[in-house]
C-alpha cells in the first residue's frame, strides 16, 4: 500500500491540494485533520470457498428457493407484538454472534474463517445465515467482512488480516420467521489513530442517529444528526447504501438515509423497525466503485471506511435497540 500523509505546512484555502487531486484545499482536504491519501489498494480480491451447506432441519428465508429474490413483499412497516418478540430474539441471537466472532478477528486470520465460524454460530443457534442465497447473483457467505477502503459487502475470502487493518463484520439472522441484524468494526493488533478516530466517530455517529428517533419526527432527522456529527471531522457520509427496514423480510420500506434528505418525510410510528448503519469515509469523499464481483463496494479514492449497524424499534416514547446482547 503507498500513503502519502499530508504536509507540515497545508496550502491556502484557494490553493490546490497537497494530494494531488487538482482540486482547491478548500474543495478536498482542508476539513480533515487526519487526512490520508491512499493511492493504491490495501485489499485485493482472494480466493472465494464454496458456499457452506446449511441443514434441512434450518427454516431458510424465502428468497433461498426463488434464486435470490424475496417473495414476500406487502408486508407492514408496523410489526406486530408477535413479530417484535421474534425480532428481538432475532436481535440478541445475531449480536453475540458478533461478539464471539471478535475473538477471531486477529492479525492472520482469514476473513473466510470468520465466515466459516459465523457460519456455524448461525446454525447454532437454529438460525439460517441471511446473507447465503441473497441478492443476484447470489451472495454465498454467511457475513460480509468489509476491510480497510472496503464500504460494504465485502466477500469472505482468503486473504489474511494484517496488523493495522480496519475490518465491519455485518451478521443477520433468519430465526422465528425474521431477520435481526447487525455490524461491527474492529481492529487489528495496531491500529492508528486516525483510524481509530475514524471507528470512534462512526459508533457516534450511529448513536445520535439513534437517539433522533421518537415517533411523531420524520425519518430524516435520523441522517440530519449523523451528517452533522460526521461533517465536524471532515468524513464523509456514503449515500449510495442506506439503512432499511426489516422483519419478516430481509430489505423492506423504509429507507433511512444516513445523511439529511429533506424528501425522507415519512413519519416514524411505534412498531416500525429498521437498521441505522452508517456508512462513513476518511477523506470526505463519497464516490464508490464496485468490484467485478457486483457486491464488494470500495471508496473511489480508497480512503478508509467505518460502518457500525443496530435494528431499531420505535416505540411510544422513543426507540429500543433489538441487537444487544
Amino acid at each position: 500500500m503507498t500513503t502519502i500523509t499530508r504536509p507540515s505546512i497545508l496550502p491556502k484555502s484557494n490553493d490546490a491540494c497537497w494530494c494531488g487531486s487538482g482540486r482547491k484545499f478548500k474543495r478536498c482536504h482542508k476539513a480533515s485533520a487526519n487526512a490520508i491519501v491512499v493511492t493504491e489498494p490495501s485489499v485485493l480480491p482472494g480466493i472465494v470457498s464454496p458456499r457452506r451447506p446449511v441443514p434441512s432441519t434450518i427454516v431458510a428465508p424465502d428468497y433461498v428457493a426463488n434464486g435470490g429474490k424475496p417473495k414476500k413483499t406487502n408486508v407492514s412497516i408496523v410489526k406486530t407484538p408477535e413479530t417484535i418478540a421474534n425480532m428481538r430474539l432475532a436481535g440478541r441471537a445475531v449480536a453475540q454472534v458478533l461478539k464471539e466472532l471478535g475473538q477471531y478477528v486477529q492479525v492472520g486470520a482469514t476473513t473466510d474463517e470468520i465466515d466459516a465460524r459465523a457460519h456455524e454460530l448461525y446454525i447454532a443457534k437454529g438460525g439460517y445465515p441471511s446473507c447465503v442465497g441473497y441478492g443476484v447473483p447470489n451472495y454465498i457467505k454467511s457475513v460480509c467482512t468489509s476491510v480497510n477502503e472496503v464500504i460494504c459487502h465485502g466477500i469472505p475470502d482468503s486473504r489474511p488480516l494484517r496488523d493495522g487493518d480496519i475490518v465491519n463484520v455485518d451478521a443477520t439472522i433468519f430465526l422465528n420467521g425474521v431477520h435481526g441484524d447487525s455490524s461491527v468494526m474492529f481492529g487489528v493488533g495496531n491500529v492508528d489513530e486516525a483510524s481509530q478516530q475514524l471507528i470512534r466517530v462512526t459508533k457516534e455517529c450511529m448513536e445520535l442517529g439513534i437517539d433522533a428517533v421518537k415517533p411523531g419526527r420524520a425519518i430524516n432527522v435520523i441522517g440530519q444528526a449523523i451528517e452533522a456529527h460526521a461533517s465536524r471531522y471532515g468524513y464523509g457520509v456514503v449515500r449510495a447504501f442506506v439503512g432499511h427496514g426489516i422483519g419478516e423480510v430481509f430489505h423492506m420500506a423504509p429507507n433511512v438515509p444516513h445523511y439529511f434528505d429533506r424528501n425522507a418525510r415519512l413519519v416514524m410510528q411505534p412498531g416500525m423497525t429498521f437498521t441505522i448503519e452508517p456508512m462513513i469515509t476518511m477523506s470526505g469523499s463519497t464516490d464508490y466503485d464496485l468490484w467485478d464481483d457486483d457486491w464488494t463496494a470500495v471508496t473511489e479514492d480508497l480512503s478508509r471506511t467505518a460502518q457500525w449497524e443496530h435494528t431499531i424499534l420505535v416505540t411510544d416514547t422513543g426507540c429500543e435497540i433489538l441487537t444487544l446482547a
